[in-house]
């Protein structure tokens, strides 16, 4: 009996975490104005308009360069300006192409390297609004120095409020929901290891 209920406790606790990823995604949209960073990175996906998102934010003076992480490398640059709708002067200054991330673990891991090339102190975060709370924990992983304002773009296949009704917006939900859980648990295990000691400063004598 306390194996089921331990059991029941369990479940009852992820089905309230759902509850809660899923209000947040809901809350996240419209976005509200960022501050001015350093640079803006968009996150490649399904949908064109994240990458409209980012270059206006672009063209509005919130960044002084865009990269678009996760192109697809048989794209070319005018194939991406089209699906921007940008004004060329600028895409062609301030926009830079990834086209090494295949999934957000890769986005993370070009953004930071960008990041560093440039000097970038402070980055927006755009992309889809249910993967927006992933992207941010797989991107503070890899730039816990860099400050991150997060302008998530609402998905239209996505009924954020009433997302149980369809059975392949539940699903994605539930996905994203448990690959969330996957990298909280990450971090929290690698948080347990021994943290770097500071170097000594005094010499022994």
């Amino acid at each position: 009996m306390k194996s089921i209920a331990a059991f029941l406790i369990v479940v009852m606790i992820w089905v309230l975490g759902l509850l809660a990823f899923t209000s947040r995604v809901e809350r996240s949209t419209p976005a509200a104005d960022p501050p001015v960073a350093d640079g803006v990175v968009v996150l490649t996906g399904a949908s064109n308009l994240r990458l409209e998102a980012a270059t206006k934010l672009l063209e509005a003076g919130k960044g002084k360069r865009l990269l678009i992480s996760g192109v697809n490398r048989e794209a070319t640059r005018a194939d991406v300006l089209d699906v921007t709708k940008a004004v060329k002067p600028i895409y062609d200054c301030c926009v830079d192409l990834g086209f090494a991330a295949a999934d957000t673990v890769g986005n993370a891991r070009e953004t930071a390297e960008w990041a560093k090339a440039r000097g970038y102190t402070s980055l927006i975060v755009v992309t889809a609004d249910y993967h927006m709370p992933r992207s941010m924990l797989e991107l503070r992983a890899t730039m816990p120095d860099v400050e991150l304002s997060a302008y998530p773009v609402a998905t239209e296949s996505l009924n954020a409020r009433r997302w149980w009704k369809r059975s392949h917006t539940a699903r994605r939900m539930i996905v994203e929901y448990c690959k969330y859980l996957a990298i909280l648990g990450r971090e929290a295990f690698l948080n347990l290891g021994p943290k770097d000691k500071p170097a000594e400063t005094s010499a022994k004598r």
